[in-house]
């Protein structure tokens, strides 16, 4: 293979492959969790996809397989390609998924500054915000741990009140991104933890503009999120 090709994800293997013996891809996923954010991301792609609930407790997906055998890491998002790979983490999915329709513009080319500005926001809100959620959906936290969760939580929502108090629509201005996916999903999570979004209005502005995106509805409404 070319070091072109390599580069850009080509080689004439890739080139010649054809659908046959191909599968559409799989999402799995648990209803409300980071698994939304691509759940969000294919359907604003495009991208035709089956889903598959993962009970978080058994670690059986809904057809009865083994979802440690699928995802070793044993969590979601999971996603089968088409040709069987499997990929998990849920910023790298969400990526690969723009980079399959770069037409929709869901995330900028690689080698930009808008694209390294999609990662700096992705991994904030994987390994900052995410993160600090954990504690909440903890049954051995203790209410101390809790409050101080919450005070964990929000200073990291705070971060994002600051960039998106110039009045941009997303994170990157006009356009809305896979990074917006994400911010989103683990921002609805200040609901049933009791944290609100008050304290945050531009942010909250934010979460009820992308929820108001067709797809996202779409979206949410195949997790029976909402009616």
């Amino acid at each position: 293979m070319k070091l072109v090709d390599w580069l850009t994800g080509r080689s004439k293997r890739s080139n010649a492959q054809t659908s046959k013996g191909r599968k559409m891809m799989k999402l799995y996923y648990s209803p409300g969790a980071c698994s939304l954010s691509p759940n969000i991301i294919l359907r604003e792609a495009g991208i035709p996809f089956e889903l598959e609930r993962v009970d978080n407790s058994t670690k059986k997906t809904e057809t009865g397989a083994d979802f440690a055998k699928i995802n070793p890491k044993g969590y979601v998002p999971t996603l089968r390609l088409d040709d069987g790979q499997m990929l998990t983490e849920g910023a790298a999915i969400v990526q690969y998924i723009a980079d399959q329709r770069p037409e929709t513009g869901l995330a900028p080319h690689y080698g930009t500054i808008e694209r390294a500005r999609v990662q700096e926001h992705l991994n904030f809100t994987a390994s900052e915000i995410h993160k600090a959620f954990g504690p909440l959906f903890s049954p051995d936290t203790t209410d101390a741990g809790k409050q101080a969760a919450m005070a964990n939580v929000g200073r990291k929502l705070d971060h994002m009140e600051r960039v998106l108090s110039d009045g941009r629509a997303y994170l990157l201005g006009d356009h809305f991104s896979v990074a917006d996916a994400y911010l989103f999903v683990v921002s609805t999570w200040t609901k049933p933890t009791g944290i609100g979004l008050t304290k945050w209005p531009h942010l909250a502005k934010f979460v009820e503009r992308v929820a108001a995106r067709p797809k996202v509805r779409e979206a949410m409404k195949a997790e029976g999120l909402m009616a």
